[in-house]
């Protein structure tokens, strides 16, 4: 398989893109693509974090089953969360239920709390300058950065779980503040 591939639409998309419908939409529409604001961004660390291990598509599949329990990851009330509602989400099949992750989500809400400068803000201050071009193959990808593993290492200073570097990467890549689209693919930022 090369990095890129046309689809049955006759887009050029990275070729992950292109293995399934679910995915040529998030691919289209969400992959890369700026994302700012400390609730939305709390919510893709999340699912990153439960993504660890598992496959991505699997995640994207069950978030609409996460974003109804876990309250549209509004940081303010997962943050809130108690015994009783990890125990429901421990119940709750249409989500990963994993506790570990379960009890990292709501002390990471927790720790998005004390931020002075917010979520957003911390996440984003560790976003790389732009390349000054795409790459040609997802092989000149590195899973870690410099940055990663420094924005990892700041969130668990300040209390988060589930935040290593390949996770805080994913999570770059996801929210754009990198562009790991390949050359020719047709999104653009």
């Amino acid at each position: 398989m090369t990095d890129l591939v046309i689809g049955a639409d006759g887009l050029a998309r990275c070729a992950w893109g292109s293995s399934t419908p679910d995915y040529a939409i998030y691919h289209d529409t969400e992959w890369g693509r700026p994302l700012r604001g400390d609730d939305a961004l709390y919510e893709r660390m999340t699912l990153e974090a439960f993504q660890s291990g598992l496959s991505w598509l699997t995640i994207l599949r069950k978030r609409p089953a996460f974003r109804l329990a876990f309250d549209e990851f509004h940081i303010s009330t997962v943050a809130g969360y108690d015994d009783a509602d990890v125990t429901r989400l421990l119940a709750d099949a249409g989500i990963v239920r994993n506790r570990a992750k379960i009890e990292a989500a709501i002390v990471n809400a927790r720790a998005a709390l004390e931020l002075p400068e917010g979520l957003s803000d911390l996440l984003w201050s560790f976003a790389p300058e732009p390349r000054p071009a795409r790459l040609a193959s997802f092989a000149e990808l590195a899973p870690i950065t410099p940055e990663s593993t420094a924005m990892a290492k700041a969130l668990k200073k300040r209390g988060f779980r589930f935040v290593g570097p390949t996770t805080a990467y994913a999570l770059m890549q996801a929210t754009g503040m990198v562009d790991d689209h390949i050359v020719g693919c047709h999104v653009t930022l």
